[in-house]
């Protein structure tokens, strides 16, 4: 999800689940071939979805509400990931505190790619763990690594599809999604599954890029509005909470189950 994908997922899109996963847009977007494949295989779902040819060509031919899907961001992005000035240009460390993150917590960083977000929030969480998710099995060896590298035993690597994050249900007290979630391919099954992932007080930390910002030097796919978001989260019974404004380029929206 490089579940995006940071799905990578990010996406979950395919780039689960957080690419982060990210999609910033200055290296070259990849059709990777097991992608690729992923899409092909999938049963036809017209449950909010269309399909028409691409209005834009740095998105793919399948429509979610009105929204045209991106393309992921594939492995070979993870340099861009890891970028030193990535910290002054998100506001990364600001949106960590922002998280409001508990030692006990399980955090699913959803489109983990190489766990930039993943091994950052693991000493935040020492008592609980990070379910860093990706469905590019390059990034799970990339995470693996890392963690063996870094010795961070609270950060578990999960391989998830582009319709399944492949998290324990009603477990999860953080779902993180960074720059990932646009990228999803299959965003209603991904986000109906995470809600069946949550805790009952558990939250999704949403952050994609400003749609309503122009100045935002991302491309226009790239980016959404908080009323698309809130749009696509309702329909899947997850009820808007707050924006936070404080990140550089981005929205920081929190969601929750639906009463």
């Amino acid at each position: 999800m490089t579940l995006v994908p940071s799905f990578s997922w990010r996406v979950l899109a395919p780039g689960l689940f957080l690419l982060h996963t990210a999609c910033t847009q200055l290296p070259a977007e990849s059709t990777a071939t097991t992608l690729a494949e992923q899409r092909r295989r999938m049963p036809p779902d017209t449950t909010g979805y269309e399909s028409r040819p691409p209005a834009d060509p740095n998105g793919i031919s399948r429509y979610y509400l009105g929204r045209q899907i991106a393309h992921v961001m594939g492995h070979e992005g993870a340099d861009w990931l890891e970028r030193s000035g990535r910290q002054k240009e998100e506001g990364t460390d600001i949106l960590l505190r922002e998280l409001k993150l508990k030692p006990t917590d399980v955090v699913a960083d959803l489109g983990a790619g190489t766990g930039y977000f993943s091994f950052r929030i693991s000493p935040l969480v020492a008592k609980g763990k990070v379910l860093a998710v990706d469905i590019q099995p390059e990034m799970i060896a990339s995470l693996k690594a890392t963690k063996e590298r870094i010795k961070a035993s609270n950060v578990e690597p999960v391989l998830g599809t582009v319709q399944n994050p492949n998290l324990p249900a009603n477990s999860v007290d953080v779902v993180l999604i960074v720059d990932a979630y646009h990228e999803f391919d299959h965003p209603r099954e991904i986000m109906r599954a995470v809600r069946a992932a949550l805790t009952p007080t558990g939250r999704v930390a949403l952050v994609e890029y400003r749609a309503e910002d122009p100045a935002v030097p991302i491309k226009r796919i790239h980016k959404m509005s908080i009323e698309q978001a809130r749009k696509e989260m309702a329909a899947v019974g997850l009820e808007f909470i707050e924006s936070v404004e404080t990140l550089p380029q981005q929205h920081l929206m929190f969601f929750r189950k639906a009463k």
